[in-house]
């Protein structure tokens, strides 16, 4: 039998023996429900010694005896459990599983969101707290945070699903067309076929119109645009093309510092080699062309960097790009022969007075010769965000400018084997790039739906900046853009050992002590990266004006007692 060592998280007294439960003040804090704990077993798990477990532990129970234990982490040796049963091992275990995958990882959706759905859970059981529902301020999911779909917007879908409808006096007949017109190009006249890999193609026509407005009549051609599922499923396609290489010559890929977790996630699935660059907080998270430099300088020692990721506007720090900064930003990326991937899916997002969307297509053909022919860009649009906020829907699309023919003949080949994106998301992104017209019935409608949100966000984006900036140990920078602030938040050093003791980073800390104490689910900074010494949380600013304020509130009084408690 080998000897085990567990991190475990305990609710309720009692919830092990003392003789190998050493309590510790907790998560929860003074009065929580629950609490950490550190033990040793002498057990037989584990296979090579080492593992990971996760689950709950179960215990019979007597009185007032443990409601649970969350397992957290096992060291474990001695002889496989299996085996001693009589059982074969498994064929896929955690030692035998991808190295790669069990690097990844994804903050948005990480350990703190998994224990608030059992938050929400454990409300519709009855189970008090001192708080009445959880908030998921944590991703940027609209519709999630109550705003209202378009109604243009699923009038079309609504058809297209069930063409029945299209002899219903109740949607207009600009609706009608346009479904009417979908479905045309749909094998079968029905949205349940197959379309071709990079999407219908009039869709993929449609893109092409838009971005040429956008961009004030620069040319876009349909054959470089693939529609995707959403955005993400673009971005990792692109960068499993630019991935190659062992060793010092592995791919590097540069991201920004804080980082939308989609990031780092798919190159530590790629195997690639993740090259930081800080953005500069305080320039309201500014981009530098002379810190893309020494991060690029430094990487060349370990890596080949060959590509050069952009958030602009920004996640999740939300600032907005100047065009000088894409300029330079191009200039930098031609120079040292780096693609260009430019995440544009905030493009619609855009609140501070002065700050205006440039996309990176515009800018780069605006530029001439020799930067307009030769330097390479690939530029992503998603109908998740913006004022469309259609996240499970699943549309989106990205424009290759200056990609070698051959490369993307292997880029269509590689879209292939996924079949096609979503037609229901297809449909979506028709409609956002090519809404109603003036003429049409329902353009009044559209409109103003379309500005009530994005005015909203506004609203929103100013709101939290403000009352963040009056609480002392807050600091936010504007909310330029996007859907997030990202406040830096001052901790108590006390507070920092604290964590430090439990294994946790400081922030994690502080964000599983805020979804306890009062159901407000943020992200902590650690997990989109910041630099070192200094602690942040990623809020949305989705929710309902009415609930935003009262949250804004309660987290600001939650970070005064945190801070005198740990004072």
């Amino acid at each position: 039998m080998g000897r085990c060592e567990l991190l475990v998280k305990c609710r309720g007294a009692g919830v092990l023996p003392k003789s190998t439960c050493h309590q510790a003040a907790g998560v929860g804090g003074a009065g929580s429900a629950w609490g950490w704990a550190h033990i040793s077993l002498h057990s037989g798990l584990g296979a090579g010694g080492t593992g990971l477990l996760t689950g709950r532990l179960k215990r019979q129970r007597s009185g007032s005896g443990a409601e649970g234990v969350r397992v957290m982490a096992v060291r474990a040796g001695g002889h496989n459990q299996a085996e001693m049963n009589g059982l074969k091992e498994k064929v896929l275990t955690l030692d035998t599983m991808n190295a790669c995958v069990k690097r990844v990882e994804y903050a948005v959706r990480g350990p703190i969101v998994l224990r608030a759905l059992e938050l929400e859970q454990e409300l519709r059981q009855g189970v008090k707290k001192p708080f009445t529902e959880v908030i998921r301020a944590n991703i940027g999911d609209a519709h999630a945070m109550g705003q209202k779909p378009i109604t243009f917007l699923r009038q079309v879908l609504a058809l297209c699903v069930h063409p029945g409808l299209l002899n219903s006096p109740d949607f207009p007949e600009d609706a009608k067309r346009r479904a009417e017109s979908i479905l045309q190009a749909c094998g079968g006249h029905s949205l349940g076929a197959y379309s071709n890999s990079s999407g219908i193609q009039p869709i993929r026509e449609h893109v092409a119109q838009y971005i040429q407005r956008r961009d004030g009549g620069i040319p876009a051609d349909p054959n470089n645009i693939f529609l995707s599922t959403g955005a993400s499923d673009a971005i990792v396609t692109v960068l499993k093309l630019l991935v190659a290489g062992e060793g010092r010559c592995r791919t590097g890929v540069l991201i920004p510092i804080p980082q939308y977790p989609l990031y780092s996630a798919a190159l530590a699935e790629l195997n690639a080699v993740q090259v930081d660059y800080y953005l500069d907080e305080d320039r309201a998270w500014a981009l530098d062309v002379a810190e893309l430099r020494r991060a690029l300088c430094q990487a060349r020692g370990h890596c080949r960097p060959r590509a050069l990721c952009i958030i602009n506007p920004g996640n999740p720090t939300g600032q907005v790009q100047t065009r000088e900064c894409i300029e330079a930003v191009i200039r930098f990326a031609f120079e040292e022969r780096l693609f260009l991937m430019a995440d544009e899916v905030y493009q619609d997002n855009v609140y501070a007075e002065g700050s205006q969307f440039h996309s990176f297509k515009k800018v780069l053909m605006e530029m001439g010769p020799p930067y307009s022919t030769q330097q390479e860009l690939a530029s992503f649009h998603s109908v998740s965000k913006g004022y469309m906020g259609e996240c499970g829907l699943r549309g989106g699309y990205v424009e290759v400018v200056n990609m070698d023919p051959a490369v993307q003949q292997q880029m269509q080949k590689l879209m292939s084997v996924r079949l096609c994106p979503p037609l229901p998301g297809q449909v979506v992104l028709d409609i956002v790039v090519s809404p109603p017209e003036p003429s049409d019935p329902s353009f009044t409608q559209f409109q103003a739906e379309k500005q009530a949100v994005l005015a909203e966000l506004a609203a929103k984006a100013k709101l939290t900046e403000q009352v963040f900036n009056e609480v002392p140990g807050i600091r936010c920078n504007p909310v330029q853009g996007a859907m997030y602030s990202f406040p830096r938040i001052q901790l108590p050093p006390r507070a920092i050992h604290r964590a430090k003791e439990l294994g946790l980073a400081p922030d994690m800390f502080f964000c599983l002590r805020l979804l306890e104490e009062t159901g407000i689910c943020v992200v902590p900074g650690s997990g989109f990266g910041q630099r070192e010494g200094t602690y942040h949380f990623r809020m949305t600013i989705l929710p309902a004006m009415e609930k935003l304020r009262p949250l804004l509130e309660k987290l600001s009084q939650f970070h005064a007692k945190f801070t005198r408690e740990y004072s």
